[in-house]
This record gives C-alpha cells, structure tokens and sequence, in this order.
C-alpha cells in the first residue's frame, strides 16, 4: 500500500568526572577519539539526547555505517538524562581532542549554544539532526521530514483505511507543543483540500502522559458513537491508543493511524488492531546527518543553501534555506515490514 511513500529497511556510557577522554565514556558504535592530546580532525562525534534510547541506537547504527563508507570514526557519547544542559560536557570534550564535527540531536535549542559556540570557533563543524538547535549555533540541521510531508502521510494513510469517508478524530500530546500544533494546522489544511468525506469532528490532547492518553482514546470513542478513524501524531498517544482499541469493542472497527516506533506497535499491528502507522527512519536519519558532517568536515560544503552532496545510498541532498536538510517522507510501518525494525 501507499507506495509513494518510502519503505525502508550502544552500549551505555557514563561519564563519572569531567576531562574523561571520549574514548573513556564512549559506548556504542564508536571507537571514540584518539587519545588526551590527540584529536582526529577527521572524527565525527554523536551526542544524542541520551544513551540506551532504542530510537537513538538506531541513528547510531546508521551513522556508523556512513562512517565506515566514507572511511573515517564514529562515535557515540553523551548522557544518561535527556536535561537541557546536559550534554554541554560531551561538546567541550569533544571541542578539546579537536573533532572534525559533531553530531548532536539538542536537548534544548538555546542551552548548549555557548558550548557549540565554542566549538565551531575551534573549527569543528556542527551538525544538529532530530532535535535543532537556534540556526546559529549550528551549520546545517538535519530533518527527519518536513511538516507538510508528515501530516500529508497521516491523513493518506487514515483515508486510505476508512475508505476515504466518514468522521475522524486527533489525538494529540500537549496544547501547546508547536510540532503537533503544526502538523494539525497542515491535517486540517489537507482534509480540506484533498479529503471533501472526511469529516475531523474532535482534537483531543493526552499531553504525552500514557493514561491520559488512553482515557482520552475512551472519550472520544464514547463521544462520536461514528467515529470510523483517530490520528495520533505523537508515539505515547498512538501506543496508548492501540491499547484501549485492541481490547474494546472498537477493535477491527475503528481505525487507528499516526506516527509510532515498530517496537511499541508491533504487537497491535499483527493483532489486527492497527495496519499501518508512520515515523521516519532513524537509522537512515544518523546515515544521512554521517555524511552531512563528512561533506562540512572535509569543505565540500559549506551549509549554505543550494549546497549539494552526496550520502551514499540515500544519493543526493541539498541544503535548504536556513541550512536544513531533510531526510524525506515518512517511512510506514506495517505488518509486511515491521519485523525488519527494532526501535
């Protein structure tokens, strides 16, 4: 189904004090960098937002393989909590033994901007993926879709499993987070324009919270007694969702979409709870972020835009205005491929 859209295919390490050397806290993929006083200017250092998250793994196993493409290191430090400031100590390592680039999916967008700052000024570039920060701390950001393309496949998608009529309803994470509000905005803008049947008759919010979620899911279900679809743009609500669906009533009946990892939903999917959600590709995204701080590093590009480059199996990518490059279309997950993730 749907095939206009892309179907694609660490350990944990703690830093117990400051002025470790990376290849002293770093697990992962990675051979960390040379030794205290070394440095490999060709290096390419990923700070996620922490370790021993599954989503990030997979990026790490996506850059590493660029990384042994292109011929050069890879790897991955960074905390255990995702806090605002708490990568700030794996830049300044990764500033001192004088990385080519980093890779960071931000915690905050303001919170490390010094501790960039410092190292773009010592001649690493910087490269955010998933997470940016303020454009000027970094040269180029990675994007794992644009907003347009991310409500475009969750709106194709229920349509395409209501029969392209009836009522639906979105379950969303919190009021004001600026990416669900957007991705609504665009939803509501591409039923209109595209889906004259479908009729979106409630938005409702969990606020990320798990049972909120699923109290919310038992709302709407008892509020609209027609509705065929829910929309869960955020992976709490969708999984929470499927939850209540898959012992209910409405199981079979009421169709649930939205974007989720294959590892929360595997199991609704091949109960029949759910046939097809979305997300990116996060090995593909770290692959892709690899080769972009490669082409930064070495100066074939420079971040502005209409730079182009080359990221091996993913072809070529140019950069955009503001210096952003983004990965693509959503990748869907259903019961003929979600065995071939493990996020």
């Amino acid at each position: 189904m749907t095939s206009k859209f892309r179907r694609a295919g660490s350990a944990v390490a703690i830093v117990a004090a400051l002025g470790l050397t990376l290849s002293a806290c770093g697990g992962g993929s990675g051979s960390g960098s040379d030794g205290e006083g070394g440095g490999d200017t060709s290096s390419i250092t990923f700070i996620p937002k922490n370790l021993g998250n599954p989503y990030f793994d997979a990026s790490d196993a996506g850059g590493q393989k660029a990384a042994d493409e292109i011929g050069t290191k890879w790897s991955q430090v960074g905390p255990t909590e995702a806090t605002p400031d708490s990568q700030v100590s794996f830049i300044n390592t990764a500033t001192q033994q004088r990385a080519g680039a980093l890779v960071v999916s931000a915690n905050d967008p303001t919170a490390i901007g010094d501790a960039l700052d410092e190292a773009r000024n010592a001649g690493t570039k910087v490269v955010t993926m998933d997470s940016d920060t303020e454009p000027q701390f970094r040269d180029v950001f990675v994007s794992q879709a644009d907003a347009a393309g991310i409500a475009k496949s969750q709106v194709d998608l229920i349509a395409e499993q209501i029969g392209g009529k009836g009522e639906i309803a979105i379950l969303s994470a919190a009021a004001n987070a600026t990416n669900q509000n957007e991705w609504i905005k665009l939803m509501e803008e591409e039923l209109a324009a595209n889906h004259p049947d479908i009729k979106l008759v409630d938005t409702v919010y969990g606020n990320d919270d798990d049972q909120t979620s699923f109290d919310k899911t038992a709302g709407l279900l008892q509020s609209h007694p027609n509705l065929k679809g829910i929309i869960s743009p955020t992976t709490v609500g969708i999984a929470a969702a499927a939850r209540y669906l898959s012992d209910s009533q409405y199981k079979g009946k009421v169709a649930l979409t939205g974007l989720g990892t294959p590892n929360q939903m595997r199991e609704y999917v091949k109960d029949g709870t759910v046939k097809s959600f979305a997300l990116w590709d996060p090995e593909q995204l770290g692959y892709l972020a690899a080769y972009t701080a490669e082409a930064l590093a070495s100066g074939d590009i420079e971040g502005k835009e209409g730079d182009t480059f080359e990221a091996g199996d993913l072809g070529e990518y140019t950069v955009g205005a503001d210096g952003v490059v983004v990965l693509g279309e959503p990748t869907v997950f259903e019961e003929s491929n979600i065995d071939d993730f493990d996020f």
